[in-house]
């Protein structure tokens, strides 16, 4: 008898320390958007990330970026081997353009209706960051009409002049790969038109995204404070 109180008293015991250390860990649980769009902010409860919407993992399951010897996390961009053309027709890979913070947006040049307007917000963030060293990357989503001519001739027509505004052309699946990092999704809907969202993103010196804008004509003063933040 004396056995049987024991055993259960030790039960009991062992139960309410599966139940404590259970509780601490539902306590300490912390949630962040895979993408970084908000750096290091967590959250405590899961939900989907306000900046690209998508679902918010624990940080206890997001493995520490690796960084190799030059410095690049497997989180960059630049681990993209894809080749690019510019509207100046020169070969380049995302790895070029290490060492400037950079703004990045997806358009096509026959956009009528919402390309214009994110360009024009590219514009006006240029105009408030003021800083020479940072780029400004229009990535076109039509890349068979999007030619480097067709592209130079459209940096003339929004007037995006400077070696600051970098516009490319790449391939199909490369584009489509590009997309899929941003977040971003567009689909051809007439021979002419795409349907997209519409997110400016912003990257670090070492192609790290670290915060991303959805919509058109928005508030970008977060997104000016971001770039200025990381361009010191």
């Amino acid at each position: 008898m004396k056995f049987k109180h024991i055993f259960q008293l030790l039960s009991l015991l062992l139960l309410l320390r599966i139940f404590a250390c259970q509780k601490q860990t539902e306590a300490t649980d912390h949630y962040s958007c895979p993408m970084k769009c908000e750096g290091h902010k967590t959250y405590e409860e899961p939900g989907s990330c306000p900046v690209c919407k998508m679902d918010l993992v624990k940080v206890s399951s997001i493995e520490a970026p690796v960084v190799d010897e030059d410095g690049i996390s497997d989180e960059s961009i630049f681990n993209l081997t894809s080749e690019w053309k510019t509207q100046n027709n020169e070969t380049i890979q995302l790895s070029d353009l290490r060492g400037s913070v950079m703004v990045v947006v997806m358009i096509y040049t026959s956009c009528e209706a919402a390309c214009p307007r994110l360009v024009a917000d590219m514009r006006n963030i240029n105009e408030k960051v003021n800083n020479p060293d940072v780029d400004y990357l229009l990535v076109s989503i039509d890349p068979e009409k999007d030619t480097p001519e067709r592209l130079k001739e459209y940096a003339a027509e929004e007037h995006l002049q400077g070696d600051q505004w970098i516009l490319l052309q790449g391939g199909m699946d490369d584009v489509r790969e590009f997309s899929n990092v941003l977040s971003m999704k567009y689909k051809k809907i007439s021979p002419i038109d795409f349907s997209h969202t519409n997110i400016i993103s912003v990257f670090d010196k070492n192609g790290v995204l670290h915060y991303q804008q959805e919509g058109l004509g928005v508030s970008n003063e977060k997104l000016v404070e971001a770039v200025s933040e990381l361009s010191k």
